[in-house]
């Protein structure tokens, strides 16, 4: 039997687009092993964001060569894309695959018929490229479907290799998207998130032009799913419209994720940022303001060459008198290929762990106050397929993204239920199941 594995590291896009592989295996006749058994094919989606996730994507290839002997590995995704030697010089890698051609995988392993030396395929990928359609029937499992919308950046922050890894930014046509979104509704699924590298360029490439606004209001109709979500997106290209669009609407979530990554202007500056702390923090003030019960996720980038400590405490205080959610805090490191690797005035890897700390205390702070705000109230809550582990509770998903646990019936899962929202313990929000008015 033709048996295969994937590991996935990384973003939302790179899940969707290991589905995608898998999906793709699948039909040509491979079987998805279980977790834990060993498989004939093994493939690790890479990323490399951060230096954290470069050194996990190794480990992750080391690891699947160790537990898989004699198994052909693909190495895929951002790290495969932008060091490509990486890999090849790792004894045990087959085949190296760019971005670029990660729909071709599994017409690739099908032909493979021996353990030679490791085969690239990696081409550079500055030149425009229409968008690469990988599409997605089936998702298992999985309660919440990510729909893959864009992919690739423009932006070039001064710390991220993103664009190298993924070229320039591109778009799915939105009468694709539409018709997936519907197809999604008809197969049961309650929910879809819409993702991208860079969400807010949606539609900027197409002929005619079109934004993201226009399509979520195309959506956001009777015929749609019943909850739309929708993935991180840059304050710069977070328009009027689209705030405005999901204050006014019933299905798409009241949940955004906008990168901060300095509260301080110069370093803003110096990370090729287009905006300032105070666009920022007029922006979430705003948007709170017209979704009072909106959960806004914050990344924040610590420790760039230059930040001071007066830097870090300009981001502080802003963190501070910010209404979100929940904070993601990232320690700065260098990436080959970007302006921040020959900047000077590096800050001390010790004074990183610190500001992380601290800023990782301000943030379950924030998360707590969140939580604490909608004890006592109702909301609908989707259930997802699999129970806590901890306490063997049901665990489902707000609308603003609080995950809660319920005691209920297995029949509860991937539905849409109303809960009340009852207490918090150890840091989880617990609630109890309503009928449905």
């Amino acid at each position: 039997m033709k048996s295969f594995t994937v590991m996935t590291l990384g973003c939302k896009v790179n899940r969707y687009e290991s589905e995608a592989i898998s999906e793709q295996l699948v039909d040509q006749g491979w079987h998805q092993t279980d977790k834990g058994a060993t498989a004939n094919l093994c493939i690790v989606n890479t990323c490399t964001v951060t230096g954290k996730a470069a050194m996990q994507s190794r480990q992750a290839a080391r690891k699947i060569i160790r537990n898989h002997p004699g198994a052909l590995v693909v190495v895929t995704g951002c790290y495969a894309q932008v060091a490509p030697e990486v890999f090849s010089s790792m004894s045990g890698v087959h085949c190296i695959v760019g971005n670029a051609f990660k729909d071709r995988i599994a017409r690739l392993v099908s032909r493979n018929k021996n353990h030679g030396g490791a085969m690239h395929l990696v081409e550079d990928l500055s030149a425009p490229r229409p968008f690469q359609d990988l599409p997605v029937t089936r998702f298992g499992d999985r309660t919440r479907p990510f729909l893959k919308i864009q992919d690739g950046c423009n932006a070039f922050c001064a710390y991220c290799v993103i664009p190298h890894a993924r070229g320039r930014s591109r778009s799915l046509k939105p009468e694709i998207v539409i018709n997936r979104t519907r197809s999604l509704k008809e197969q049961g699924y309650a929910e879809v998130v819409l993702c991208g590298i860079n969400l807010g360029r949606y539609g900027q490439d197409l002929t005619p032009t079109t934004s993201l606004s226009s399509l979520i209001k195309l959506i956001d109709g009777p015929q749609g799913v019943r909850r739309l979500r929708l993935s991180s997106i840059e304050p710069a290209e977070l328009s009027e419209e689209v705030i405005g669009h999901i204050a006014s609407s019933e299905r798409i979530c009241p949940h955004l994720h906008i990168p901060l990554q300095s509260g301080d202007d110069e370093i803003l500056k110096s990370m090729n940022r287009p905006y300032s702390s105070i666009f920022y923090s007029d922006m979430v003030h705003h948007i709170n303001s017209m979704m009072p019960e909106v959960a806004i996720g914050v990344d924040v980038l610590v420790g760039f060459p230059g930040e001071t400590e007066m830097a870090f405490e300009n981001t502080c205080c802003l963190i501070e008198r910010l209404p979100i959610a929940y904070l993601h805090v990232f320690p700065f490191s260098v990436q080959k290929q970007t302006p921040a690797a020959a900047f000077r005035d590096p800050v001390p890897p010790e004074a990183i762990k610190k500001r992380c700390r601290h800023l990782r205390t301000i943030g379950e702070t924030k998360r707590r106050k969140f939580y604490e705000k909608v004890i006592g109230s109702t909301f609908e809550v989707l259930i997802e397929g699999k129970r806590d582990r901890a306490t063997g509770y049901l665990k489902g998903l707000t609308k603003n993204y609080i995950p809660v646990l319920l005691e209920g019936n297995d029949e509860l899962m991937h539905q849409v239920i109303q809960a009340r929202l009852t207490k918090i313990e150890h840091a989880s929000v617990f609630g109890e199941c309503l009928p449905y008015q």
